[in-house]
């Protein structure tokens, strides 16, 4: 078997599971909240865009309104992991969680925390790196990926173990479900590692952390307006705090072909398929819809097509946006109300942790 067909076996595997979890939360979500309790979050380093809202956003407002417990982390830490400075981290704390609760994101039924604020999850570093091996962290896609740009830079401490102290953030509040596309599920698999040696090592096969199920998204894989891969650093996205104008230049400028005729060939026309994606989800139609809607319009009748409906798809966000905005002291308490459950979950996670180890003096 080659890697290639073992890997689309483990996807295939993974998304029937993923399948069959998304029934059960359905199902009984409303009745039991902790049994599908879910961890997710970004990393401040800029303005979220549509790939995070199409992906991530209105999955998570999703989620919770089915009855799901969530928590929501803002990785501060996680910044340094490969930069040589945070810039302006505290004004992207506040675009991210503006952006959460434009989204829908409830602070009474979603916990929304920053890492830097929740010192026991940062605590369980320790006990998770003693579980791991070095050539584990150095297998990880992520620091695989990093070490193969650094030029021969080395790498930091804190992105080696980029991988552990992901597990951690979701093994700290016990998550049980955590949404991922297909090139986080090794994150997650290193997580369910993580937890079973605990298990076995530390509490002699008693489960203290459960292992935790992807959920995967539905949203399929998109492109920056460039043609190349979607990228706050490249500059080729749409930020969800852009106005309807800025909106409207980005995508008059993003790459398509001459082809007058619009149609959906991903494989032929990556550019124009990516922009029919991208029309499709905020309109709720198939790419191959909107492709026939437009015809003949070439390229200048797809972009405005775009335009129109990724405008007309955030204007309600926009607004609400604009309107959380104002009132800086609201979102100053939502950060610090969720934070201080953090603690409590994390506090009650670590003496647990500190009771399996026999370290309670």
């Amino acid at each position: 078997m080659t890697s290639r067909t073992a890997e689309r076996d483990t996807y295939a595997a993974a998304l029937a599971t993923s399948n069959r979890l998304d029934a059960l939360i359905d199902e009984h979500a409303a009745q039991d909240p902790a049994r599908f309790r879910v961890l997710t979050g970004d990393r401040p380093t800029g303005p979220l865009h549509i790939g995070h809202y199409l992906a991530s956003l209105r999955n998570r407002v999703r989620l919770q309104d089915k009855g799901v417990e969530t928590f929501v982390v803002i990785a501060d830490y996680q910044v340094v992991t490969d930069r040589d400075s945070v810039g302006r981290i505290d004004s992207n704390v506040r675009d991210l969680l503006l952006d959460y609760l434009a989204a829908g994101l409830d602070p009474a039924r979603t916990t929304i925390f920053t890492h830097s604020a929740v010192p026991a999850l940062n605590q369980l570093m320790v006990p998770f790196l003693s579980l791991v091996t070095d050539a584990e962290l150095r297998r990880n896609p992520t620091v695989k990926d990093e070490l193969a740009l650094s030029g021969g830079r080395p790498l930091s401490g804190l992105l080696l173990t980029y991988p552990v102290h992901q597990a951690a953030d979701i093994l700290f509040c016990r998550a049980r479900v955590v949404p991922v596309g297909r090139d986080q599920l090794p994150h997650l698999e290193l997580t369910r590692a993580i937890a079973r040696r605990f298990n076995s090592r530390y509490a002699a096969g008693r489960r203290v952390f459960a292992e935790p199920e992807a959920l995967l998204g539905e949203v399929p894989l998109l492109m920056g307006l460039d043609g190349t891969k979607m990228s706050k650093s490249k500059g080729n996205v749409i930020n969800l705090k852009d106005t309807a104008d800025e909106t409207a230049a980005r995508i008059r400028a993003a790459r398509t072909d001459l082809v007058r005729r619009i149609t959906f060939e991903p494989e032929r026309r990556p550019e124009v398929a990516n922009l029919l994606t991208i029309a499709g989800l905020f309109l709720g139609q198939s790419p191959e819809t909107v492709a026939d809607e437009i015809a003949d319009g070439g390229a200048r009748g797809l972009k405005q097509v775009v335009t129109a409906a990724v405008n007309e798809g955030l204007a309600a966000h926009r607004a609400r946006r604009a309107d959380l905005a104002r009132d800086t002291g609201y979102l100053t308490r939502v950060l610090r109300e969720g934070n201080a459950r953090a603690n409590e979950v994390a506090d009650e996670t670590l003496a647990m942790v500190r009771a399996t180890t026999g370290m309670t003096y």
